[in-house]
C-alpha cells in the first residue's frame, strides 16, 4: 500500500506542477491597466498557483532525493524527506482530480 500511495503522490504532483507552471505564465498581477481589484485578485491567484506549484515540487524532489541518499532531516524545519502520508497524498490527489476535470470540462 505504500508503495501504491508514493506512486500516486508522484503522478498527482506531476499534474498539480505542471498546471500550476501553466497557470502561473498566464498571471500578471502587474500589468497595466488593471483596476486595484483586479491587480489584487491576480494577485492571490498568483500566489495560490505559486504555492501549489512549490507543494508539488517538493512531493516530487523528496523520493528523487531520498533515492540519492539525502538524510530525512537533511533539509531542516522546511522540508520533510520522508514518505507521503496518506492525508498529504489524498490533498494533493485531490487538486490533481480538480484540474484533470476542468480540462476535460474545457474540452
Amino acid at each position: 500500500m505504500s508503495t501504491a500511495i508514493q506512486v500516486l503522490h508522484a503522478l498527482a504532483g506531476l499534474v498539480v506542477l505542471a498546471e500550476a507552471l501553466n497557470k502561473l505564465e498566464r498571471c500578471a498581477p502587474l500589468a497595466s491597466g488593471l483596476s486595484s481589484q483586479e491587480r489584487l485578485v491576480d494577485g492571490l491567484k498568483a500566489l495560490a498557483w505559486f504555492l501549489l506549484a512549490m507543494g508539488s515540487a517538493g512531493a516530487l524532489a523528496a523520493p528523487a532525493l531520498r533515492a540519492l541518499g539525502m538524510p530525512a532531516d537533511a533539509g531542516g524545519e522546511f522540508t520533510r524527506l520522508e514518505r507521503p502520508t496518506l492525508a498529504e497524498t489524498l490533498v494533493l490527489a485531490g487538486f490533481a482530480v480538480l484540474i484533470i476535470r476542468t480540462r476535460v470540462k474545457e474540452g
